[in-house]
């Protein structure tokens, strides 16, 4: 099973571990690890102590939180607002896609409906009912809809915000929750001014004077004005989507952020790279975990083993370059999806001409152990850890390459968007 240490080298493992994992989360920034200070402090307080079985219960207790902590995003906001185009883009489908909500239709329901969102089973996005076809005071309102089940709301207008919508978002903040308020169909007023003003456009005008519109809304009503987000449904790639997910990933608790961030369309290289940190200290976790299981000398190891190689197949299906979504991505951006199956690498990793390279990758890691060791303990545990990081950061690189592509496609076909 693996080499049994004396007290002196157990000592000097418990050490190393310390030092290892109080390294590694030193470097990630606050707001993007994906467990709190506090459970950080608590497990470097039980390695310095040799309590090995409990900081291994407590890195366990925190990935199963991860992985299983519910998210549920409220989306509200008048009929006709974009309430659902909005939750079909976080979702990336599209309007005629199984699943998909629909859009278009005069709202009557009085009922919210969930959605769940295709790769994260435990992210749910709620499409409320307009306040304004629930005639009913705010706070009446948000017990209808069960305001206490939702981290946050989300109020969705198309238009300078109503009073009706003002009067909610005050409500919700006296019960405590937090809500962001997004302007939608911006490129529809864009579109509009520069089809009836050609010679006069003047996007960066407009956007700001869309913006003013908003904070006016908030100014007759006499509200402190909150950040509002102005975006597109169509084009998450501009405007101000990328600033909204900053926000709610900051706003949101260290447990939730994981899967949070892992749900976001790739819609920027550094959401890509939010995902691979995320990732990434989730695979560190759980190798961390396996070395722990070596100094306690648990059976079942390899099984552990097993289940982590297999994880890897599910890399491809988080960042979006899996088959599927590279079908997807082919037809939005009207790319041959050849095409883009020949700019991409993880899909090939392993077959037999792509080893090698493989195998040079895992020696460049190799190289990086001596002088930034993460691991401590067990070679085959290292090896572990290292062949992930190597399938990580060329999935990583894959969805950057694709993000790319499709952006260079964007501007060529829209060049409204074209700065």
């Amino acid at each position: 099973m693996g080499q049994l240490f004396s007290d002196t080298s157990k000592d000097e493992d418990h050490g190393d571990l310390v030092s290892s994992f109080t390294k590694y989360f030193k470097k990630i920034k606050t707001e993007n690890k994906i467990i709190s200070q506090e459970t950080i402090r608590l497990i470097e307080f039980h390695l310095k102590r040799g309590n090995i079985r409990e900081a291994h219960s407590v890195i366990s207790d925190a990935l199963k939180n991860i992985d299983d902590v519910p998210i549920n995003i409220a989306v509200t906001g008048e009929s006709g607002a974009g309430k659902s185009s909005f939750i079909n883009a976080l979702r990336e489908l599209r309007p005629e896609e199984e699943g998909a909500a629909e859009t278009g239709v005069v709202e009557t329901t009085m009922m919210r409906s969930p959605y769940k969102h295709p790769k994260i089973k435990n992210l749910i996005l709620w499409d409320l009912p307009g306040i304004g076809t629930m005639k009913f005071p705010s706070k009446v309102y948000l017990e209808k809809v069960k305001f206490q089940e939702y981290d946050f709301f989300i109020i969705v207008s198309d238009t300078r915000f109503t009073k009706l919508e003002l009067d909610l978002a005050k409500a919700i903040r006296i019960m405590k929750k937090n809500y962001y308020f997004v302007r939608s169909k911006v490129d529809i007023d864009l579109q509009n001014e520069k089809e009836s003003k050609p010679c006069a456009f003047d996007r960066e005008k407009i956007l700001q004077l869309i913006r003013s519109s908003c904070v006016n809304s908030f100014r007759d009503n006499n509200m402190d004005v909150p950040q509002v987000f102005l975006i597109s449904n169509h084009d998450l790639f501009d405007y101000d989507f990328p600033v909204l997910t900053d926000t709610l990933i900051k706003d949101l608790p260290n447990q939730k952020r994981y899967n949070f961030v892992l749900s976001l369309p790739n819609i920027t290289e550094a959401v890509i790279d939010r995902k691979h940190t995320s990732m990434l200290q989730f695979i560190y976790l759980q190798t961390s975990m396996l070395e722990l299981f070596t100094l306690l000398h648990v059976p079942g190891r390899e099984c552990v083993k097993e289940k982590l190689a297999v994880s890897l197949n599910h890399y491809r299906v988080l960042f979006g370059v899996d088959d599927t979504s590279l079908e997807s991505i082919a037809k939005d951006s009207q790319v041959p999806v050849e095409q883009l199956k020949k700019v991409v690498k993880s899909p090939y990793l392993f077959e037999t001409k792509n080893r090698e390279t493989l195998g040079k990758k895992f020696s460049q890691y190799l190289e990086k152990l001596y002088n930034d060791k993460l691991l401590v303990i067990d070679p085959d545990i290292e090896k572990i850890f290292y062949f992930q990081r190597a399938f990580l950061d060329t999935v990583t690189e894959d969805a950057k390459v694709l993000l790319r592509e499709t952006l260079k496609k964007l501007v060529q076909t829209h060049p409204i968007h074209s700065h």
